[in-house]
């Protein structure tokens, strides 16, 4: 993979001041196509993306909602009609929320029957481990396309990522990514910067997604190994990547952006010490050094460790300064005025809009490369500490390894006794 060109770096292209100032007064994407929405994956973050997207542009429909469980799809239907019914934002738009209990959708194959059901516009919000199935169902289908981060958990899924990328370029089908900060105003002013040379040529940077432990379920009654493990989705590396993907992967992803690269090899280190069944096998804490071309090294940490210190966000240094990216601070100053900053929009709405704006204006935007490779970065810091080996960018991405072929899941089968990782006995290939 090439190193990234600019526009693939700055994600959208929003790099004028212009652009930069619809971001900070809330333009929507204009335009008479009809956005007919279809979600799948109907739990807190789809549901709330399919409440950004109907906050993003005028002719927004949600049209189909999908998820593995019933009753989060009924949940996830009832709370959309809420906001189509009473937001006034969502009314003035002219959006709505069409969701006639034919078109809410449950078990295993509810993401084919979404994007099958007359949608133009796909939003994945499952459990990472399902996300490159997902995600090159849609682009064969010739769907445009949102997905959340990060979009697989293994090489394999990203080599199938990839090849979807190439395909929705062929097609010419927008695909954003939900990783967000390269829709937030504050990035990209940081980062442009930052690559026009305002701290000189970069030397090194840290990245942090440092907090307390997140969550977990208990198994319910009658519940079958795969129904436990999908409910409880965050505790399994098979769905979830562990932690350091399924979070992490925003604060790598900005190291990728500043440096306009990803790395050429990680070691890593990392441990566990909660030991309740309802924790699945996930590590509590991953350390890394991060090799990127040139010689030049980044440190990154990621720990799910209560009553800790915590720290999420990014700095790099130069050869002329040093840059908090998380604060928008170059040199001790800050990039925006407070004026900016009060006024910014929700990066969350406007990576929706950005997305929108592309497919209208015949110029769709293609995030699918840069959030592979970032998703990617966080694998190869997994890998590297679950082993103990360096991880090379063409191990992670030639690896056969995969923890599950998801394709082949049935409701009732009987699932792997996973294991936690041991550094130094756990083999990666």
């Amino acid at each position: 993979m090439s190193k990234l060109n600019r526009r693939q770096a700055i994600g959208t292209g929003i790099t004028t001041a212009a652009a930069l100032s619809a971001l900070s007064t809330g333009a929507y994407a204009a335009g008479d196509e009809v956005i007919k929405v279809g979600l799948v994956g109907c739990g807190g973050r789809g549901t709330g993306a399919a409440d950004n997207v109907l906050h993003s542009a005028p002719n927004v429909v949600i049209h189909a909602v999908g998820d593995m469980f019933e009753a989060q799809a009924k949940s996830c239907q009832n709370r959309l009609q809420a906001i189509g019914k009473d937001d006034p934002k969502v009314r003035e738009l002219g959006n709505k929320v069409d969701l006639p209990d034919e078109r809410v959708f449950s078990g295993l194959d509810a993401y084919q029957k979404v994007i099958d059901s007359g949608v133009n516009y796909v939003i994945l919000a499952t459990p990472p481990g399902f996300r490159p199935l997902h995600i090159e169902a849609a682009i064969k289908a010739g769907k445009n396309l949102f997905t959340e981060k990060p979009v697989a958990v293994d090489g394999a899924g990203i080599r199938l990522c990839m090849k979807a990328y190439e395909s929705a370029n062929q097609k010419k089908l927008g695909v954003a990514a939900g990783t967000q900060r390269r829709h937030q105003a504050s990035y990209i002013e940081t980062i442009k910067q930052i690559q026009d040379g305002a701290i000189g040529d970069l030397i090194t940077g840290r990245a942090y997604w440092n907090q307390g432990i997140l969550w977990s379920r208990p198994r319910r009654e009658n519940s079958s190994d795969l129904e436990y493990q999908c409910w409880n989705w965050y505790n399994f590396t098979w769905i979830c990547g562990d932690h350091v993907v399924e979070q992490h992967v925003h604060n790598l992803d900005v190291l990728n952006w500043c440096f306009g690269e990803h790395p050429k090899a990680v070691t890593a280190m990392g441990g566990r010490s909660r030991n309740r069944p309802e924790f699945g096998h996930i590590f509590d804490f991953f350390s890394a050094e991060l090799e990127y071309p040139g010689d030049r090294f980044c440190i990154s940490q990621a720990r799910q460790i209560s009553n800790c210190h915590n720290a999420v966000t990014e700095f790099v240094t130069g050869t002329k300064g040093t840059s908090h990216v998380g604060s928008s601070m170059i040199n001790g100053k800050s990039v925006l005025s407070a004026g900016a900053r009060r006024n910014a929009v929700d990066p969350y709405v406007q990576e929706h809009t950005d997305l929108i704006t592309s497919i209208r204006a015949s110029n769709p935007i293609n995030e699918l490369k840069n959030v592979a490779e970032s998703t990617l970065t966080a694998i190869m810091v997994r890998e590297a500490a679950y082993s103990g080996q360096r991880i090379t960018w063409e191990q992670a991405l030639n690896s056969q390894k995969t923890y599950l072929d998801v394709s082949k899941l049935t409701l009732d089968m009987k699932m792997p006794e996973w294991q936690v990782a041991v550094p130094g006995t756990t083999r990666f290939a």
